[in-house]
């Protein structure tokens, strides 16, 4: 081991060379500064150098504020026009809807007004068919009724039965009356409205025939027909107001003359007669006197 080893060294040390560069580098910078200070004051006469200061814009303080409302008002019409569009869609849709239930409605109207009126056509076809047949049934009626003797058939008729001539049996008081006026008219005109004394209706012949027993009787078959008491076919006596249809809604009337026979203003073409209860048998009957 030498003799030395232990003594310390006295040498620097080194410095790196990055160090030494930069060292370098800052003593260049501080001479170049040094000669061109040195050349400016050496040359009074030149022109002094005229500095350029750009003006920046300035910025308002309050412009972040500016942008964010923008920005909050632009989203909030974006919202508005969204919920406009909404509920745009939403009246679209309930007009639509709105528009099929009325058309559906009125379909349905249509129809319902369609079957009531085929059902009036279907009853006046049927009332017209039976008043056909009651006229036809007349007419045959009003041919046998006639006597030999070319008498009315208020005078001489064919019985129920059919057994032959028959002669209506006599009422007396009131009910007399009444039946006598009512054969009086026999062969008269029938004309709708009509109260005599040229011409009745079937109402009006009857409201004529019981004034003269001196009762006052309503214009129309429907309201004579609820006057007084219902009676059975089986009990009737002469005088006694015979009916067609339901009682209270009776769309003809008669009277009855006793032994199965009756007088009415039929229609048109028969006018007023007298004929049996089979011609044309009655719904019921209801009793004034």
């Amino acid at each position: 081991m030498s003799h030395t080893a232990h003594i310390p060294s006295h040498r620097k040390p080194r410095r790196s060379a990055s160090k030494l560069a930069v060292r370098a580098g800052v003593a260049g910078g501080v001479l170049s500064t040094l000669a061109m200070a040195g050349t400016a004051s050496a040359t009074p006469s030149a022109e002094p150098v005229t500095e350029t200061t750009l003006e920046m814009p300035v910025l308002d303080a309050d412009l972040a504020s500016e942008v964010s409302s923008a920005v909050a008002t632009a989203a909030e019409n974006t919202r508005l026009a969204a919920v406009e569009g909404e509920l745009t869609a939403q009246e679209e849709s309930a007009r639509t809807g709105a528009a099929a239930e009325a058309k559906k409605a009125k379909e349905d109207a249509q129809q319902k007004a369609d079957a009531e009126k085929k059902t009036q056509e279907e009853a006046a076809r049927k009332a017209e068919a039976e008043r056909a047949n009651r006229s036809t049934a007349r007419a045959s009626l009003s041919t046998k009724s006639a006597g030999s003797d070319g008498s009315s058939a208020g005078t001489k008729a064919t019985s129920n039965q059919g057994t032959g001539a028959y002669v209506a049996a006599p009422a007396t008081g009131s009910a007399a009356a009444v039946v006598n006026f009512a054969r009086a008219q026999v062969g008269k005109a029938y004309v709708s409205g009509g109260t005599g004394p040229s011409s009745y209706d079937c109402s009006g012949l009857v409201q004529a025939a019981y004034r003269q027993a001196g009762i006052s009787l309503p214009r129309v078959s429907s309201a004579q027909s609820s006057m007084g008491t219902s009676v059975s076919l089986s009990s009737l006596q002469p005088g006694d107001i015979l009916y067609w249809g339901s009682r209270s809604s009776s769309y003809h009337v008669a009277i009855y003359t006793g032994g199965g026979k009756f007088i009415g203003a039929q229609n048109p073409s028969k006018g007023v007669v007298e004929a049996t209860m089979n011609y044309d048998k009655p719904t019921g009957a209801v009793r004034i006197l």
